[in-house]
């Protein structure tokens, strides 16, 4: 439920709502509702299971949190840990690891099957630099009309594009005709 708070008279009156924090999920100290949890110390030694009270004593006393790990279990498996530590290296760890991912993006060009020399040049020359950026690129041929009789022309075009593009790219997947539509997906080159 987001709150909602009204300024005072002498703004716009327009009301406003404050983000929502996101509740964590693991259950941690009170929050816990089992009735005895099997215990796993801060170094990783198993201490048994314990009534929940004495598990919350136990962490209390170290100064730290009683963390439900496994709430699947049978009892639950709790672990005494710094909870705001803990918290803080799987946010790091999700920052680093969405850092190193890389996002591939498809781009599409799309011809006709009677395309003029010039702007195949064109067509080619951005094909060329998609490919040096990174991205994948679907080749569209659109067919219109008697043209659809004609579905190895267009086979030719992507054919064509593929050896002119030999030394930047690879084919993926080779041409497949869909309606009205012939398609082919050009990925780069893996550098060595």
């Amino acid at each position: 439920m987001a709150i909602k708070r009204k300024r005072s008279r002498r703004s716009s009156g327009r009301t406003f709502e404050l983000p929502r924090r996101e509740q964590p999920s693991t259950r941690t100290n009170q929050a816990i509702a089992a009735s005895s949890v099997r215990l796993v110390d801060e170094d990783g030694t198993q201490l048994g299971i314990r009534p929940i009270e004495q598990a919350r004593a136990y962490a209390q006393d170290k100064g730290l949190d009683l963390v439900e790990v496994a709430p699947a279990a049978e009892p639950p498996v709790c672990r005494v840990m710094d909870y705001s530590k803990f918290r803080y290296e799987q946010e790091r760890k999700a920052k680093q690891s969405k850092r190193n991912s890389t996002q591939v993006s498809i781009k599409e060009i799309r011809v006709r099957p009677k395309i003029g020399a010039h702007d195949y040049g064109w067509k080619k020359a951005r094909l060329v630099e998609f490919l040096e950026d990174g991205c994948k690129v679907k080749l569209v041929v659109l067919f219109r009309g008697r043209e659809r009789e004609h579905p190895e022309r267009g086979r030719g075009l992507l054919e064509r594009f593929a050896a002119d593009i030999s030394d930047s790219g690879v084919v993926e997947t080779t041409p497949t005709l869909e309606g009205r539509s012939m398609t082919m997906v050009v990925g780069p080159k893996a550098s060595s």
